[in-house]
C-alpha cells in the first residue's frame, strides 16, 4: 500500500513537472512571436527581454544588432542606455538612506542645498520623488549650460518662476533629481556614481556604468538610434546632459546585471520588504486625481496594481509585486517612439505570462496601434470601429491624436488628416480633437478647414492660446492670398 501511494506520488510529481516545461515552453514561444512582430513594426534595432516569474528567470533572449554600424548582435555583455528608468535606482538609493535613518521623507530641500529661494526652502524631498515640487524643469531653459558648476546652474534657475504650488498635482521634472543628487552626495561625501555602485553594484565589475552622454559608446555598448523620417535610416544620437544628469537618465546597464538588481531588490539586499512597500505607496496630491508614488510610476493592469518606469521612449521596468513578475525591456531605438512601445510590451508580456493580467483595454489600443501603421487606413479603421462597437465606453481619444501625428510625421498626411477627422467624430466635445484637426489642415494648407477647427476648438476650450494664436495667423494667410 505505502509503495502504491509512493509510485502514484512520484508519477504525479512527474506529470506535474512535464505539464509545467510544457507550459513553459508555450509561453516561450508567444512571446518569441510577439516580440519578432514589435519588432518588425517598429523596426526595432536591438531588444533585450527577460521575464522574472516566481524568483526564477523563465524568459531572456536578444535580438537584432547592438551595432548597426558594425552589424554587430545584442547579446548578454550589450549594455543598454535606460535613460530615465535610471530614476529607480536612484530612489532605491534615496531609500537606503532613508532606512538607516540618515534620510527622511520631509526633510527640506534648505537642509542639504544652500542658497535657495525662500519659496523652494520647504519643499520636500518626497516632492522631489512625487515629482510634486513645482520647481522649475532645468531642461527647459537654453541659458543653464550643463557644462555650468552646480552653484552657477542654481543662481540661474532660482531666477525662474515656479510651475505649480508644490504638493498640488504631478508634473515630471528633472531638476528633481538634480537635487536629489545633491542631497546623496551632501549625506554621503561620494558622488552620485560611487554611492550607487557601491551600493547597489558591488560585485559587477563590467557592464555598468554612468554615462549621460548619448553620443559616448564604451566597449559592449549600444547606442541610442533616431529614425530619420526623411532619410528612413536610423542615426546615432549624441545628446549630452552632463554629469549632473546622472541621476536622471545615465546609467548604461546589461540585461544579466538589470536581472541580478532585481534579485537583490527581491532579497532585501538593497533594503527590507517593508521599506520596498513604502517606496511603493502612492503619494498624496491635493489634486485628488494624480496618482505616482515615491519615483515609481503606479500602473493597473487588469486592476492589478504594477509598479516601475520607463526611460527614452526604449526602456522599461515593471513589477507586479502581488504576482512575483517582473518584466524588463530594454531597446536602442523605436521608429515609431512616441507609441510608448516599451510599456505595450510590458502590458502584453504581463499577459502571456500570468493571463489573470490580461488587459482587454490595454491589448486594443495595442492593437489599434498595429492596424495604422501596417494596414490599409480604411481597413484599419474598420477594425477600430469593431472594437469601438464591442466596447461603446473605451475611449481612445489620446491614442488615435499620437497615431495620427506619427502618421503625419512618416509621410501620410492624407491618412493622419482622416485619423483626426474621425477623432473629433469619436470626441464631439473635445477641444484638443479638433485643435489637432485643425493643425492637420492647416500642414496640408487648407487654411478654411483649419480656421473653422481652430474656431470650434475655442468654442468647446475657451483658454486654447494656440488656437487664438493660430486663427491671427490663418487670417494673415488668406488676406495676403485676397
Amino acid at each position: 500500500m505505502k509503495k502504491s501511494f509512493l509510485l502514484a506520488l512520484l508519477l504525479l510529481v512527474v506529470n506535474w513537472s512535464f505539464s509545467q516545461k510544457k507550459e513553459n515552453k508555450l509561453i516561450e514561444q508567444k512571446i518569441d512571436q510577439y516580440i519578432k512582430e514589435v519588432i518588425a513594426i517598429n523596426e526595432i534595432p536591438g531588444v533585450a527581454l527577460a521575464v522574472i516569474k516566481d524568483g526564477k528567470i523563465i524568459y531572456e533572449k536578444y535580438y537584432g544588432k547592438a551595432s548597426l554600424e558594425e552589424n554587430k548582435a545584442v547579446d548578454k555583455n550589450t549594455a543598454f542606455k535606460i535613460f530615465s528608468t535610471t530614476k529607480l535606482i536612484t530612489n532605491v538609493g534615496v531609500f537606503q538612506l532613508i532606512e538607516q535613518g540618515k534620510l527622511s521623507l520631509e526633510d527640506p530641500l534648505s537642509k542639504y542645498i544652500d542658497n535657495l529661494p525662500k519659496e523652494w526652502q520647504t519643499i520636500q524631498v518626497k516632492n522631489l520623488l512625487s515629482h510634486s515640487s513645482g520647481l522649475p524643469n532645468i531642461i527647459m531653459f537654453e541659458d543653464i549650460a550643463i557644462t555650468l558648476p552646480f552653484d552657477k546652474k542654481l543662481a540661474i534657475l532660482s531666477t525662474k518662476p515656479m510651475e505649480f504650488v508644490t504638493g498640488s498635482e504631478y508634473r515630471y521634472n528633472q531638476t528633481n533629481y538634480l537635487f536629489l543628487t545633491k542631497i546623496i552626495e551632501k549625506i554621503t561625501g561620494f558622488t552620485f556614481d560611487d554611492y550607487i555602485l557601491k551600493n547597489q553594484f558591488p560585485s559587477m565589475k563590467s557592464g555598468i556604468y554612468f554615462s549621460s552622454n548619448f553620443g559616448e559608446n564604451l566597449p559592449y555598448s549600444t547606442p541610442r538610434y533616431n529614425y530619420n523620417s526623411k532619410t528612413n535610416k536610423y542615426i546615432k544620437n549624441t545628446s549630452n546632459f552632463g554629469f549632473d544628469a546622472h541621476s536622471a537618465n545615465g546609467l548604461n546597464i546589461t540585461l544579466p546585471n538589470f536581472i541580478r538588481w532585481n534579485d537583490n531588490l527581491d532579497k532585501e539586499v538593497y533594503i527590507k520588504t517593508e521599506t520596498k512597500y513604502s517606496m511603493w505607496k502612492p503619494f498624496t496630491f491635493t489634486n485628488n486625481t494624480d496618482r505616482f508614488a515615491y519615483g515609481w510610476e503606479i500602473v493597473p493592469v487588469n486592476k492589478v496594481l504594477s509598479y516601475g518606469f520607463t526611460g527614452g521612449n526604449e526602456t522599461a521596468f515593471r513589477k507586479f509585486p502581488d504576482h512575483n513578475l517582473t518584466i524588463i525591456f530594454l531597446s536602442n531605438g523605436h521608429k515609431y517612439s512616441a507609441l510608448y512601445v516599451q510599456s505595450q510590451v510590458i502590458n502584453h508580456v504581463a499577459s502571456i505570462v500570468d493571463k489573470t493580467l490580461t488587459d482587454e483595454y490595454y491589448l486594443a489600443g495595442e492593437k489599434i496601434n498595429q492596424d495604422f501603421l501596417k494596414l490599409d487606413i480604411a481597413k484599419a479603421e474598420q477594425n477600430y470601429q469593431n472594437i469601438k462597437n464591442s466596447n461603446p465606453d473605451w475611449n481612445f481619444e489620446y491614442r488615435l491624436n499620437v497615431i495620427a501625428y506619427t502618421l503625419i510625421d512618416y509621410g501620410r498626411l492624407n491618412d493622419g488628416i482622416r485619423l483626426l477627422e474621425l477623432n473629433t467624430k469619436e470626441n464631439p466635445k473635445s477641444g484638443n480633437a479638433f485643435d489637432s484637426l485643425a493643425d492637420g489642415y492647416f500642414r496640408n494648407n487648407q487654411f478654411e478647414a483649419s480656421k473653422e477647427n481652430y474656431k470650434k476648438s475655442l468654442e468647446l476650450k475657451q483658454d486654447n492660446s494656440n488656437a487664438k494664436e493660430m486663427l491671427e495667423k490663418i487670417e494673415k494667410i488668406l488676406t495676403k492670398k485676397s
